[in-house]
């Protein structure tokens, strides 16, 4: 290979790597000053200039010069750097081309795996700040392959890097095939040993609220807020909403027309149920809300311990504890208080509220 040839495949590099081509040069002038100096001695020093302008790679020995040579390797002394030149004096540098073919066979295979070593490591950096800085951003990807045990490996980014969605980090239920297209969530990049890892989601809350903000302009447009969310991957997800225009509706913007937006959402997420909210700054009016869809009669809090006592409707029971109690679990994360769902009938049976109170509110 030339020169040339060796400088056009600086440029291919570059596209193909998204190495630059400056970053490859010093990479490979510590390279080629790593093995000269194994080579030929530690105290060596040594200087390589790549011209990329001119295609041209040279390398000098460079010593000081020096009364008295005690280190060889890179010392001269000024008796022999004037036989050089004669302008010379004590403290210049003295730099003398080395032929490549002196160089050595061994010293030059030495050179190429010290490069390869850190080639490696600056590819390694590059992909991992490319994908540190998409954490928690919702990607489409390819599925590659899926591991016996569940683990499914997808292709994402202009390079086809290869992310991590293990069983845990998956809807229940879902199946995936090699060739699917797929949204994910960048939950977390790591940069280990082995090179970086991209670990993928789609059970955490965060794929939803970015599903939301890809479907919904105003979200996007921070008219619409997100100000609360929680999730039970394949089940239920509550979110609460509020928009700073009092012109939007923030619960009827998520929504969209006869339901397209949302909709298109549960279809992405395998039918799992989604409560949407108005959020209130009233917290009474907010774990009324928060236990939607069942019906509240009343609301008892107590900002000291962060308690509420709520009381509904005895055919609402069920449908406001939810599923193994899913639904008022999902309300007390929702909201950050802990929440004591009774009916009309074991309130009063218990002297909890008095009847009037109840009715009041009705």
């Amino acid at each position: 290979m030339t020169n040339k040839d060796f400088f056009a495949a600086l440029e291919d590099l570059e596209r193909e790597k998204g190495i630059s081509k400056d970053v490859f040069i010093n990479s490979l002038q510590t390279a080629i000053s790593i093995a000269y100096k194994r080579h030929y001695g530690e105290a060596s020093n040594i200087l390589v200039k790549l011209n990329a302008e001119k295609a041209k790679i040279e390398i000098f020995t460079c010593k000081t010069v020096v009364e008295e040579v005690v280190t060889p390797e890179s010392e001269i002394s000024l008796e022999e750097a004037k036989t050089i030149k004669k302008s010379y004096k004590v403290g210049d540098e003295v730099l003398r081309p080395v032929d490549t073919k002196v160089f050595g066979r061994i010293a030059a295979q030495n050179a190429v795996q010290v490069l390869k070593n850190s080639l490696h490591q600056v590819e390694r950096d590059i992909t991992y700040s490319k994908y540190a800085d998409k954490e928690n951003e919702l990607l489409v990807g390819v599925v590659s392959r899926v591991k016996e045990d569940g683990t499914i490996f997808v292709e994402i980014g202009k390079n086809q890097m290869e992310g991590i969605l293990s069983p845990n980090e998956q809807i229940p239920g879902e199946k995936y095939r090699p060739g699917d297209k797929i949204k994910v969530l960048v939950k977390r990049v790591r940069d280990g040993s082995n090179g970086t890892q991209v670990v993928l989601s789609r059970a955490n809350y965060m794929f939803i609220k970015r599903l939301f903000e890809s479907e919904v302009p105003e979200i996007r447009a921070e008219i619409v807020q997100i100000k609360s969310i929680v999730r039970e991957p394949g089940f239920r997800t509550k979110m609460a909403v509020y928009s700073t225009d009092p012109d939007i509706d923030a619960v009827g913007a998520c929504v969209g027309n006869k339901g397209v937006r949302v909709n298109a959402i549960v279809s992405e997420i395998g039918g799992e149920k989604i409560d949407i909210i108005p959020w209130s700054n009233d917290v009474l009016d907010f774990i009324a809300r928060s236990l939607s869809p069942a019906k509240v009669l009343i609301v008892q809090a107590d900002e000291a311990t962060k308690e509420a006592k709520v009381i509904v409707p005895d055919e609402k029971l069920s449908l406001a504890i939810g599923k193994e109690g899913q639904n008022a679990r999902l309300a007390a994360r929702l909201t950050g208080w802990k929440i004591d769902v009774k009916s009309y009938t074991a309130a009063m049976q218990s002297g909890m509220f008095e009847e009037d109170e109840v009715a009041g509110d009705e």
